[in-house]
């Protein structure tokens, strides 16, 4: 069974805030403001992540010290982070399954960096990200669940069988309910599939918002949109769910409302909010 391993982390404290004064890189000037000074910095991560994961030398440390690095070019892009409730990860022991919004490939670079400390995890992610060069290594390292997004039957009963696996493992499972990426959180579209994983191995539910949008998704390739400096980045986590009722609606519902009002503190908008 996994325990979290004593990794050095900054992030030790309840909360974080970008410091104010946090200087810009000089990638900044190189290259003439544009989204080059991210995507350089942040494609050798991956490269680098997943060369490791090649060597089978990508575990605890080195994933968090990678997705640090990840964190700190996008302060040094100018982007302000600000973390709440990372003490919820750590009120308990045993895997949980953390259920939030989706809006970038921004959340998978940085939640490394102050979620591995704390806890063994992996993604449920779309099966088309394993053939990604370097990333799909990343991926299968971290022994993340793949599903196609093209017959629900068939992800529901993938996402049951290994999601109860890797609990028994001891690694606590993140997962995005929505169907895709969106800026705009749609509770309709915000499905019960996390509520369901938690009810059927019986972990805790750890809620998540977050707001990511300063790597916007693109209009040609949505991988490679531009990047928004003056859109801050939130995570923050909500009060673990111990127990899962019979139906779990309730607890959908306390995660919806979760995710709905922070994301609207943020500035975000929401389906059907005026």
């Amino acid at each position: 069974m996994f325990t979290p391993e004593n990794i050095a982390t900054p992030f030790t404290e309840n909360s974080y805030d970008t410091p104010e004064n946090c200087p810009r890189s000089l990638w900044e000037y190189l290259t003439l403001g544009t989204r080059l000074s991210f995507y350089l910095r942040n494609f050798y991560v991956f490269y680098d992540s997943g060369r490791r994961c090649r060597a089978h030398n990508f575990n605890g440390q080195p994933q968090a010290d990678n997705s640090l690095k990840n964190f700190r070019i996008v302060e040094s892009c100018g982007g302000k982070i600000h973390l709440r409730g990372l003490d919820n990860l750590s009120r308990f022991s045993e895997p949980a399954v953390i259920i939030g919004n989706h809006m970038s490939l921004l959340e998978t670079a940085l939640m490394h960096a102050f979620i591995r400390p704390r806890r063994e995890f992996c993604f449920v992610i779309k099966r088309s990200l394993l053939d990604v060069p370097y990333f799909g290594d990343i991926m299968r390292r971290l022994g993340c669940i793949p599903v196609d997004r093209r017959n629900p039957r068939d992800d529901f009963k993938a996402v049951m069988t290994e999601g109860a696996k890797r609990i028994a493992e001891g690694r606590s499972i993140v997962i995005f309910p929505q169907s895709t990426r969106s800026e705009v959180f749609d509770p309709a579209q915000f499905n019960t599939i996390g509520v369901k994983l938690a009810k059927h191995t019986g972990a805790p539910i750890i809620p998540m918002a977050l707001r990511t949008d300063f790597l916007a998704n693109g209009k040609l390739i949505k991988d490679l949109g531009p990047i928004r400096r003056k859109n801050p980045v939130y995570f923050e986590f909500g009060e673990p769910i111990m127990q899962i009722s019979a139906s779990g609606k309730a607890e959908h519902a306390q995660i919806v409302d979760f995710i709905k009002n922070r994301v609207i503190s943020w500035g975000c908008k929401v389906a059907g909010h005026q």
